[in-house]
């Protein structure tokens, strides 16, 4: 994320809006023998449920020493990468419906100029309707909710979220990328495409491993 403070990820948006989490609950409704409704037919053979990713993140979850190099001049040519080094606290909601971070790394190379240190905040929510999971990025320093969100889910243990933003003047796609290399380890990248998707440059490498005391 070369332009947002975020974990994952940046680029800065004005706007703000107001979550609103619904709880559903049902009622159990009990019936004499003779007006019970028969039970629901069984499966067909080799039918599966749908798939359920309300736990794609719990990889994450946990304190985390955090590495992160970030190209310092996205889609210009720039080969130039800055690293930096802090931690990254992940923590899980609503019975993992949702989860935080809490991120904060910082660098003393020069190169970075006014961007020494990166904090942000990142809110997920997951939606049992559609599968998908969306990022949210928070300025907890103003208070506010940036849009629009970054949208996907996982497959194959790959989780791919994508969002359309302004930079430098153009709209350009967002990806960010989680895996789960290692029992103890989690990866991230965030990429730019200039042209809808044919082409990606990485720009945000964020690399977690385990936090010492």
């Amino acid at each position: 994320m070369d332009t947002r403070t975020n974990l994952l990820t940046s680029l800065p948006r004005a706007c703000a809006s107001t979550l609103l989490i619904a709880t559903l609950s049902a009622s159990t409704l009990l019936a004499s023998p003779a007006s019970a409704q028969a039970p629901a037919p069984a499966p067909a053979p080799g039918a599966s449920a749908a798939y359920d990713g309300q736990h794609d993140f719990d990889f994450v979850i946990g304190r985390w020493k955090a590495h992160l190099r970030r190209l310092l001049h996205p889609l210009t040519g720039s080969t130039a990468w800055v690293d930096y080094d802090g931690t990254s606290v992940m923590t899980r909601l609503w019975d993992a419906r949702a989860n935080m971070e809490e991120f904060d790394v910082a660098t003393t190379d020069p190169r970075a100029g006014g961007r020494t240190r990166i904090e942000g905040q990142t809110l997920r929510l997951y939606d049992p309707a559609s599968h998908q999971w969306s990022l949210y990025l928070l300025d907890a320093a103003k208070g506010k909710l940036l849009l629009p969100a970054t949208v996907g889910a996982f497959s194959n243990g790959r989780g791919e979220f994508f969002d359309a933003e302004e930079f430098d003047g153009r709209t350009i796609l967002v990806r960010y990328a989680w895996t789960h290399p290692a029992p103890q380890s989690a990866h991230m990248e965030q990429s730019f495409s200039p042209d809808w998707g044919k082409t990606w440059e990485v720009n945000w490498i964020l690399d977690l491993t385990p936090q010492t005391r």
